[in-house]
């Protein structure tokens, strides 16, 4: 994706867009720098705010909770109706991971972690201006939440759609035993076979699956099969791309986070996982056979750099969930792929986090939503 701008949603007084940068001050880190889409536009515009000195930045991880609605977020202990070999944990390197299919995913599933992705949900809704979805959906009733979790977004759901049944799923049973009535979790993996009948699902959503998955035009098309002829897919993803608009993010080499995600894509990859395939997700849901696909595209500061009041808040989220996720996305993938030992990633971690508080780069992510229907005809 080119970093273009655009106005807001369909409906909405569109934003007056800032000329772009000339192409030499246009940058980006991680991944070898691969291009986004170019026919692609970013839902917002972020620009820099020239006044700020840096206080916000230095103002430190304690305020990143400001406005976080964390009501929904429950305790976290699992159903006890789940079997002692499902509910076992396996330790590493000071974090728990899954036992169920152990090693299927290299992220950890500890409270930290739970926090984090938590926050992780927040930061996504406030940049989709409060929604938990893009898909057009009219009175769903059957609602599946692929890879939920700590369940929060099944739970959000379940209170925004109470006539739907909802169900999560996900290898690790973390999710909280008290959610509303419509709402329940299941101990499975998205990539095996799956238990839904054909034609029984109004809606089939996936966020932050591209760490996890292997093989997504299978996944794709069991969620075609069940989705019910007029039914929704919805994929939810960070791009993790470093981008910049103004020329003050350094190469990877001389920024820390960039050579960060270098190295995190490197050990996902020696797993036979793409972090990347979301950057085929529209061109895999017409594969799969679904019809009026659309994808938008929100830019995702890093840091408190922008003007806009909003997106200071969005960014100081997405500085503290990246924090968060260093050693969490990183451990199992450099000691385990790339055979670092422990010790290397704490010591090399130091760097990456100094690098992530330097608010004189204007560094930022990119989220996409990417939804399409099954044909009413199918």
């Amino acid at each position: 994706m080119t970093d273009a701008t655009a106005g807001g949603e369909a409906g909405q007084p569109a934003q007056s867009p800032s000329p772009p940068p000339p192409p030499e001050h246009r940058s980006q880190s991680g991944s070898g720098g691969q291009q986004t889409p170019q026919d692609l536009q970013a839902e917002n515009v972020v620009e820099p705010d020239t006044e700020d000195d840096g206080a916000s930045s230095r103002a430190g991880d304690g305020v990143w909770d400001e406005g976080f609605d964390g009501s929904s977020i429950g305790n976290h202990s699992a159903s006890t109706s789940l079997s002692n070999s499902v509910r076992d944990y396996v330790f590493e390197n000071t974090r728990r991971y899954h036992k169920y299919k152990e090693g299927r995913y290299l992220m950890p599933n500890d409270e930290p972690e739970q926090e984090r992705e938590d926050m992780k949900h927040a930061m996504c809704v406030n940049v989709m201006d409060g929604r938990l979805h893009c898909a057009p959906l009219e009175n769903p009733q059957k609602i599946i939440d692929i890879g939920t979790g700590t369940g929060i977004w099944a739970i959000d759901m379940g209170d925004e759609y109470p006539e739907a049944d909802i169900s999560g799923i996900d290898l690790s049973p973390i999710q909280p035993t008290w959610v509303p009535p419509n709402v329940r979790f299941v101990v499975d993996d998205a990539e095996a076979d799956w238990v839904w009948p054909p034609a029984s699902l109004d809606f089939v959503h996936a966020r932050h699956m591209c760490m996890a998955v292997k093989n997504w035009p299978r996944m794709l098309s069991q969620a075609h099969d069940a989705l019910r002829p007029g039914g929704w897919i919805e994929l939810q993803e960070l791009r993790f791309v470093l981008q910049c608009d103004d020329g003050t993010m350094p190469g990877p080499e001389q920024y820390g986070y960039g050579k960060f995600v270098d190295l995190c894509m490197s050990g996902f990859r020696s797993f036979g996982i793409n972090p990347l395939a979301m950057e085929s997700n529209a061109e895999m849901l017409r594969a799969s056979g679904f019809d009026d696909v659309v994808e938008k595209v929100w830019k995702v500061p890093i840091g408190t750099w922008p003007r806009d009041q909003k997106l200071k808040t969005i960014g100081l989220y997405n500085r503290s969930m990246l924090i968060d996720a260093l050693q969490a996305v990183s451990m199992a993938p450099l000691t385990r792929g790339l055979k670092w030992s422990a010790s290397e990633v704490e010591v090399f971690l130091i760097d990456v986090r100094k690098s992530l508080m330097n608010a004189s780069i204007h560094s930022y992510l990119t989220f996409h939503v990417v939804y399409g229907q099954k044909p009413h005809k199918s």
